[in-house]
């Protein structure tokens, strides 16, 4: 894989996702579906999502890797995208691997991962990860991505009144 550019703040992830998405030649209703952790990647799987929305892709959430608990995302008036509706039938043109699901204590290991993306061959992968999480979890040795954003969140400012 190639170092492509560096970019910042949300935007900097949302647009090159979207760009590399739309040079998949998805048409509407081809579905892209989302592996990740529930709670903590479900709402950056929803800003992804929403990034989309004019693509009109069906656009799914799997928790951890399990399929049959997968939801749809749809988008919700004055609110944005949400998962909420399932089951689903999965048939991926591309799957996205949030880096969550590589963080120590989360019961999946990259081989389960790997099990997944050969179940749906042919499907393109991309990862989304904070903090190069892939790599410090050595997944990058198991799991091949066509795309791989990887973001910083650092450092963080928090200022109270107390």
């Amino acid at each position: 894989m190639t170092h492509k550019e560096t970019f910042h703040g949300v935007p900097g992830i949302l647009r090159p996702f979207k760009e590399f998405v739309e040079k998949c030649g998805l048409k509407k209703g081809d579905q892209i579906v989302y592996y990740g952790v529930p709670g903590t990647c479900t709402p950056f799987v929803e800003l992804l999502g929403f990034a989309l929305r004019s693509l009109e892709p069906e656009q799914v959430f799997v928790p951890f890797v399990d399929e049959s608990k997968a939801k749809k995302i749809v988008h919700a008036d004055d609110v944005g995208m949400q998962a909420r509706m399932g089951p689903v039938t999965l048939k991926p043109k591309v799957i996205v691997i949030m880096g969550g699901l590589s963080m120590p204590n989360v019961p999946v290991k990259a081989e389960q991962v790997k099990a997944v993306l050969e179940k749906h061959s042919g499907a393109t992968v991309i990862g989304v990860c904070f903090m190069h999480m892939f790599e410090k979890a050595k997944w990058l040795d198991t799991v091949s991505f066509n795309c791989l954003i990887d973001a910083n969140i650092d450092p963080v400012e928090v200022t109270t009144d107390t």
